[in-house]
């Protein structure tokens, strides 16, 4: 599928009735990545994405889904009984009605965070969402998506991420890092695309460079591979 049909499959996705979306997955499982890694955490899985990454390890959340009204997701999510809530996908950006799912979890009091891609606009997210943006590198293939006036948005509260294809990725992070001084706004992470690039190596290249950013390995992949609903 190419750019613009997964566009228009987005946008179908987006045109249900109010205070619905449409999901793939909620599941209880640990935080793999980002500054809650580690912590039990429910994660509401929204369907549709209009990037097409090449190391992409959730494309089962492209299409398909069910139509979920907002107050049953939040029951949903109370029934496991824990205070971090991930909403990620896809590109939970994609459906509009995300706005408001993210700001009915931070009203219950849970400790929220967004995975999102940064192609879209982050701006009208709630304040107390921890907006996690994963620039796209070159080596991602969707470089060209990155919106890069989200990186005036960003606050302490949020994050951002990039996974590292190649040396040449590594070479590129590093620059967009300094260019926008990102480690004086947030916390900046770096990840190793599995199979692409030695963990090890890039921990070498951090430490040599004294690079003002967090490595970080993806503890699911470690404990589950891509199991889905893990």
């Amino acid at each position: 599928m190419d750019a613009a049909t997964a566009d228009a499959a987005v946008a179908r996705a987006d045109s249900s009735p109010r205070d619905r979306l449409r999901l793939t997955e909620i599941f209880l499982s640990l935080q793999g990545e980002a500054r809650d890694a580690g912590w039990p955490t429910v994660f509401v899985r929204l369907t549709g994405c209009p990037l097409r990454c090449q190391y992409c390890d959730t494309a089962y959340a492209f299409h398909g889904g069910e139509w979920w009204d907002i107050d049953a997701i939040l029951a949903e999510v109370a029934r496991h009984d824990v205070r971090h809530v991930c909403v990620t996908g896809g590109e939970p950006l994609a459906q509009k009605r995300c706005i408001a799912l993210l700001r009915r979890l931070c009203d219950a009091g849970y400790g929220v965070s967004l995975e999102t891609s940064g192609a879209l606009d982050i701006g009208e997210v709630d304040p107390r969402v921890s907006r996690v943006v994963d620039i796209k590198t070159p080596g991602s293939g969707e470089v060209a998506r990155n919106l890069w006036e989200n990186l005036a948005l960003l606050t302490p509260h949020d994050q951002v991420k990039f996974v590292i294809c190649s040396r040449a990725d590594y070479e590129w992070a590093r620059d967009v890092v300094a260019e926008h001084r990102l480690h004086e706004r947030c916390d900046v992470l770096f990840s190793p695309s599995f199979a692409q690039v030695d963990a090890r190596a890039l921990a070498d290249w951090i430490v040599a460079d004294r690079l003002p950013v967090r490595f970080q390995l993806q503890l699911h992949k470690l404990l589950w591979n891509d199991e889905p609903g893990r």
